[in-house]
């Protein structure tokens, strides 16, 4: 425990950090955690992370998040409209290598892409989205740290009936409720003293990640569980992977700007 804590708050302080950088800076580091969370999507899976099939999967996840990265301009070719010939390169891969590259292959590496790239697009999309950029994405950060810090002494100190026991077992229906009072409690709060956002729109975002980060976290939680890993990878003393850490994080950002709260 002492490990996760102090791993915690040192990736935590250094993460802030860098989005108070923002620019070229943030970006490198958001294309860095892209790079390795996909990594370690392909190596649950059973794919071979350095092959000729996740090349192309990583090019597909870098074509959804090249745009939102402050260096784009760098490379226009970068950008969504690789994402069909990937997945044609990738159904043809399976002819040439019949047996051992497959359909579900293709489906994985695909589902990979998307899932990690779109993720990662809207952190990243999240700091430039307005001259209150950097605001807004401390604000969900800490929303989403609240909502798993709320959920996990509530149900430590209060959780009886399991929330979802075939996939994450030690999840409690009060835990969960905790949670999604401290994130609502914790936006709301910060958000009227910074005064950025309309009071009910604060509380839309705050009840929005409230949910959304605990199922980001089920999804995680859901996929190691079919794969039999324990963690995604062991990158971070204490904690695992770096999906272990931004699996909320890469339901909550989309989703926010996909109701058009952000």
């Amino acid at each position: 425990m002492k490990q996760r804590i102090v791993t915690g708050i040192i990736g935590g302080v250094f993460f802030l950090f860098m989005v108070y950088l923002g620019g070229i800076w943030y970006s490198l580091l958001i294309l860095l955690l892209a790079l390795i969370g996909l990594f370690e999507f392909f190596r649950m899976a059973g794919l071979n992370p350095i092959g000729f099939a996740s090349l192309i999967g990583y090019v597909a996840m870098l074509s959804i998040l090249w745009s939102s990265l402050s260096f784009s301009d760098y490379l226009h070719a970068m950008d969504s409209g690789l994402l069909l010939p990937a997945l044609f390169v990738l159904l043809f891969y399976t002819v040439l290598r019949r047996n051992q590259f497959h359909i579900e292959h293709v489906a994985l590496t695909i589902i990979g892409a998307l899932y990690i790239g779109f993720g990662f697009a809207y952190l990243a999309a999240t700091r430039i989205v307005s001259a209150d950029g950097f605001y807004l994405t401390i604000l969900v950060l800490l929303g989403i740290w609240s909502t798993d810090s709320g959920a996990y002494f509530t149900g430590k100190f209060m959780g009886k009936r399991k929330l979802w026991p075939a996939i994450s077992p030690n999840k409690t229906i009060e835990g969960s409720l905790g949670g999604l009072l401290a994130s609502l409690i914790v936006v709301v709060a910060i958000d009227s003293i910074v005064g950025v956002l309309p009071l009910m729109q604060a509380a839309a975002v705050g009840i929005v990640i409230g949910i959304t980060a605990q199922v980001g976290d089920l999804v995680e939680s859901a996929i190691k569980r079919h794969f039999d890993v324990k963690d995604s990878g062991h990158i971070l003393p204490g904690h695992g992977g770096v999906l272990d850490r931004v699996d909320s994080w890469l339901v909550v950002f989309p989703l926010l700007h996909v109701l058009h709260l952000l």
